[in-house]
């Protein structure tokens, strides 16, 4: 149960640097913007993936109890 709501911590820290990548442009270095969108955008793909599935997890052990 409780590597679910890392994962949803996790995943928000994804969605929150992906959307610093994007609007710095910087991750370590800074990053031209032809680099930086993708970058960022795949970030918070990333994160949305981590919430959403466990969202699912959490759902789906509430249903067994």
């Amino acid at each position: 149960m409780i590597f679910n709501w890392l994962s949803i911590v996790a995943g928000i820290f994804y969605v929150l640097l992906g959307i610093v990548v994007i609007v710095y442009k910087f991750f370590v270095i800074f990053l031209e913007p032809n680099v930086a969108y993708p970058l960022g955008g795949l970030f918070v793909l990333y994160g949305a993936f981590r919430i959403i599935r466990a969202i699912y997890r959490i759902r789906e052990q509430q249903d067994e109890e």
